[in-house]
């Protein structure tokens, strides 16, 4: 989001800038900003269909939560120095979502992004001694608000407190080839570890490690290389939903398997295609309150939707050469909030898109920044 502010006042420095920034104009192109819908709302489905979702807004760097000065955003620009407040996303990876406020992995970065939208307020997760990050990827909390996070490069499941504050790691190099997700259950008590291995990796490699999310005891594992129910091929992320069921996207089978918390196999639904409702290259997946499964397809560049049965309800997004809303190249993180709405990360436009669910307003939910009245305490 880009916010307008006014010119008088404007310091003898701010107007060279200004002249400078027009002059460069006529040698390169300025970065281009998220183009908006041209008319009324972007609504999925599409009308006639009876509206699901609507487009609601996207993040691409810190101004979208915070104020900043025009002076300030121009400086970034001329000399690259990131200031307060204007720090755009470089390529984002996984994403969770608490209470309005928004966890982004960013493995360019090496740290965890936040945006909270009701405070107005934007900051940086495992930058600093102890708890640095090196490559984050797949991210989740808890119901407290706790920050989980898979580095592929150390390893390590690295635990933070709702403010950034690091508590413990878990688990570390001795367990993991390539740690890509980290799942925690509804009662934080489990942790669910994906290690996808590689293309000439061990079978064992292929599975789910599981945790105790305190103390960080190795429980169990599940899974190993296969195609037969309950095996993987690439397996890429985790997510639970109702009835405490565990839905893992099997990357290289091209399906969702679903287990109970012990690993156990139930079903699974998916297959390679080209059409809606195959999968040609799932990559992350959330669920919401109803037990629908929500599906990242980087082939298709769009998110789809599946009921707990795995029956296709619709599908969001569409390919395209524009970052406009709705707009995706490469997406790959998704989460569901508490209110239902969606938010996908697109790596190669460096956003997150947000959909709001068309039965609540866009005053409605935590994802509404809080007005303070003056003289409030």
């Amino acid at each position: 989001m880009i916010h307008n502010t006014g010119y008088s006042g404007r310091s003898t420095l701010s107007l060279l800038l200004c002249a400078v920034l027009l002059g460069l104009t006529a040698c390169g192109e300025l970065p281009k900003t998220q183009a908006m819908p041209k008319q009324g709302p972007l609504v999925y489905p599409s009308p006639p269909d009876e509206p699901r979702f609507y487009y609601e807004r996207t993040f691409t760097g810190s101004s979208d939560v915070e104020n900043v000065q025009s002076d300030s955003q121009l400086k970034e620009f001329l000399t690259g120095e990131r200031t307060a407040g204007g720090e755009r996303i470089e390529k984002p990876y996984g994403i969770t979502v608490h209470k309005g406020r928004m966890f982004v992995s960013d493995t360019v970065a090496r740290v965890v992004k936040v945006f909270d939208v009701p405070s107005g307020r934007y900051f940086r997760i495992g930058e600093t001694e102890p708890g640095r990050l090196m490559k984050p990827l797949g991210i989740d909390v808890d119901a407290a608000g706790n920050l989980y996070v898979a580095d592929i490069s150390q390893k390590t499941i690295l635990v933070y407190d709702r403010d950034g504050k690091y508590l413990r790691s878990l688990a570390g190099p001795t367990f993991f080839s390539r740690l890509v997700s980290v799942t925690v259950d509804k009662k934080g008590e489990r942790i669910y570890a994906i290690d996808i291995g590689g293309s000439t990796s061990e079978p064992e490699f292929h599975r789910v490690r599981v945790f105790d999310a305190r103390t960080g005891k190795h429980l169990f594992d599940f899974g190993k290389r296969g195609s037969g129910p309950g095996e993987f091929n690439l397996p890429r992320d985790a997510a639970f939903g109702i009835d405490n069921k565990l839905y893992i996207v099997d990357g290289g089978n091209f399906r969702i398997q679903i287990f109970d918390a012990d690993g156990n196999y139930l079903k699974s639904f998916g297959k390679v295609g080209k059409t809606p409702g195959n999968l040609g290259r799932p990559k992350e997946i959330d669920t919401d309150a109803a037990g629908n499964a929500y599906v990242v397809d980087s082939a298709f560049a769009n998110l789809q939707i599946f009921n707990p049965e795995g029956e296709l309800l619709m599908f969001l997004g569409a390919r395209s050469d524009n970052s406009g809303p709705g707009n995706f190249l490469l997406p790959e993180g998704i989460a569901v909030d508490e209110d239902g709405r969606i938010y996908m990360v697109d790596q190669w436009y460096r956003k997150v898109d947000v959909f709001r669910p068309a039965a609540i307003s866009e005053q409605e939910g935590h994802l509404v920044k809080k007005i303070v009245k003056k003289g409030s305490k």
